[in-house]
């Protein structure tokens, strides 16, 4: 019997046949990704660290805002509210004349005055020599009570930084409530509306104040408020001059504040409800053709 070739364990496939098929692999199951689990923290491990509210406060502040307008003209209006009343509330001068009785003395008597906010100048005494008597001094009081404009000048301008301070807080941190709830954009408004009156009330009243003031406390109205002034055989000279450049800048700050809430009105109007343009009549007209349709 002839053998039959590549039978064998020891043959050789003969030429041109068939490759054998391929043994199966038995079937084994796909491995799963099996979860991550977290390494168990060791005991006496510190625990990760919360944030303290101070920090969860200031994560949220987007200071972004104080680059657009509503945040940038607010910050300006509370640097210059600042300045007015602190210009007008530190304010000090001094003014004064000098004396001199035509007597056996020949002495010269210097009076200097100090005075300030909030510009009682009838509170403010002075000595004045008496040049007919034994040579002894007399009590008398500046002239002018201006404490009214000054006081409400300052007044203001606390309020307009404490409201400005209040508003960028809202606007930084709690931007998002600001802009849903329309009622608070309409409140803005209105309340810009009245500071900028009363700003420009408050710096024409203090501008005409502090005129005044200057008026009654120059070194001629003091010579001329003094009897002793009036003798035939008395020399009053005018002293020193009270500068009043801190008190002009204060007036000037305040009609700064001025243009900067009136600017400001228009700023806040445009997140009001009032200033949503209303759908033109011919665009609701083929709307509702359309929906005909």
């Amino acid at each position: 019997m002839a053998a039959v070739p590549g039978a064998g364990s020891g043959g050789k496939r003969a030429e041109g046949a068939a490759p054998p098929p391929p043994v199966p692999r038995s079937l084994s199951p796909v491995p799963r990704c099996s979860p991550v689990v977290a390494a168990p923290v060791p005991l006496g491990a510190p625990a990760p660290a919360a944030l303290s509210p101070q920090d969860r406060i200031l994560s949220g502040v987007r200071w972004g805002r104080l680059l657009e307008p509503l945040g940038f003209i607010k910050v300006l209006e509370w640097l210059f509210a600042i300045f007015a009343f602190g210009a007008c509330g530190s304010f000090s001068g001094e003014t004064g004349a000098t004396v001199r009785c035509e007597g056996d003395t020949k002495e010269m008597s210097v009076i200097s005055v100090q005075f300030g906010y909030p510009f009682r100048l009838y509170q403010i005494p002075f000595e004045m020599p008496d040049c007919e008597g034994e040579g002894g001094t007399r009590t008398l009081h500046l002239v002018g009570d201006f404490s009214a404009p000054a006081e409400f000048f300052v007044t203001l301008g606390v309020f307009s930084f404490l409201y400005t301070m209040a508003a960028l807080v809202l606007y930084l941190r709690f931007h998002s409530l600001y802009g849903e709830n329309k009622k608070l954009p309409s409140a803005d408004f209105c309340v810009t509306v009245c500071f900028a009156f009363l700003w420009l009330v408050a710096a024409a009243a203090w501008g005409k104040g502090l005129s005044d003031v200057k008026a009654a406390t120059r070194p001629s109205s003091l010579t001329g408020a003094m009897a002793v002034c009036h003798g035939t055989d008395v020399v009053c000279e005018d002293g020193t001059t009270p500068a009043m450049g801190l008190a002009n800048i204060s007036v000037l700050f305040g009609f700064l504040n001025v243009l900067l809430w009136a600017g400001n009105c228009w700023v806040v109007l445009r997140e009001t409800p009032w200033r949503a343009p209303a759908a033109p009549r011919d665009a609701a007209a083929e709307q509702g053709a359309i929906d005909k349709q």
